[in-house]
């Protein structure tokens, strides 16, 4: 080895810096490569269909997926109710879709979906304000690192992901009716399939692996929609969910050191980008193609299959009846 560094004059440092060298571009054409292979595999909404005078409310839109979801709606002329936990951001979100839009009815407000409270105060305000509501999108969702408990004592991930959005649909029911045909669009994902739904334990507050709730949560999304349609079946509203794709957004910032490392380097390098990852929200909330369609679960703008367990009938109907109960739904409250 030394003999042949010698033939070439080469020392051990510059060698050293050389396979140093080559790594960091091997790793960066490796790297460009997948997401070549990402955008090129990626199912993107061609339709340029036209959303003028459609009302259109979007959770978690102040970034990721749901700011690109309103980016969208927005080019297509539809108003778009921002519903962010943090206004701040939200109205920076705002300003950069009206900027890229030239759309200016785009409206931010307050949503926690961790707060009972704070989804029944601003349901109440949009029935106040806004005389029809014709997409629902469920985008918002959070993947916490260290369990926690809400001021109505349920788990976040779950309160965020499921039983929020279980509560604000119930709240708005009436006004979507009122403005059928009307659609509601459930963000799910594929990271169900490696979770189950423990019906004897469906507010873990005691999880001993916070993140893995974050799955659990997307299974929960996929059979509160199925049941939803099943419960919607004669109305003037669809409800159909989606796997967006595994999308580089905010949502991998809580994955913890060490595993923070290598999954950066896998969401950069493998994941989509959140302009991608929105493409099949923008075709459940838009196209023709679904109109009328229900209960079905989507990705990259195609019907997708699930799994047996994820459509058995019973255990949905059993997520529903302890979802009312944990969303302490009233009997002054609209009913599905």
């Amino acid at each position: 080895m030394e003999n042949t560094m010698n033939v070439l004059g080469l020392d051990l440092c510059t060698c050293l810096l050389l396979a140093a060298s080559l790594i960091v571009v091997g790793a960066v054409a490796l790297v460009f490569l997948l997401k070549l292979y990402a955008s090129r595999t990626c199912g993107y909404f061609k339709d340029k269909k036209r959303m003028d005078g459609k009302v259109i409310l979007i959770t978690g839109a102040n970034g990721g997926i749901g700011k690109e979801t309103a980016r969208e709606l927005a080019a297509r002329g539809a108003k778009v109710i921002m519903a962010c936990r943090n206004v701040d951001t939200g109205n920076e979100a705002k300003d950069d879709i009206v900027k890229s839009t030239g759309n200016n009815n785009i409206i931010v407000k307050k949503l926690d979906l961790s707060s009972q409270k704070s989804i029944r105060e601003f349901a109440a305000d949009l029935i106040k304000t806004e005389p029809k509501l014709n997409v629902l999108v469920h985008n918002a969702g959070t993947a916490e690192k260290k369990t926690q408990v809400t001021e109505d004592g349920i788990e976040l991930t779950m309160a965020t992901n499921h039983y929020g959005p279980f509560l604000l649909t119930h709240l708005l029911i009436d006004l979507l009716k009122k403005s059928g045909p009307s659609r509601i669009v459930v963000v799910a994902s594929e990271l169900y399939r490696f979770s189950t739904l423990n019906l004897n334990k469906l507010n873990p507050v005691d999880a001993y692996v916070p993140l893995y709730l974050y799955y659990v949560s997307k299974y929960a999304n996929i059979c509160f929609t199925l049941e939803l349609a099943r419960k919607l079946e004669g109305t003037n509203i669809t409800a159909n969910c989606l796997h967006p794709g595994m999308v580089d957004s905010g949502i991998w910032r809580n994955v913890p050191f060490p595993l923070n490392i290598p999954t950066k380097l896998i969401v950069k390098g493998m994941f989509k980008t959140p302009a991608q990852g929105c493409q099949t929200s923008v075709f459940l909330a838009v196209s023709d193609e679904v109109e009328g369609v229900s209960g079905k679960y989507f990705m990259d703008c195609k019907e997708r299959g699930l799994s047996s367990g994820a459509t058995e009938v019973s255990k949905a109907r059993k997520l529903w009846e302890f979802s009312e109960k944990l969303a302490n739904l009233k009997e002054t409250d609209p009913k599905i």
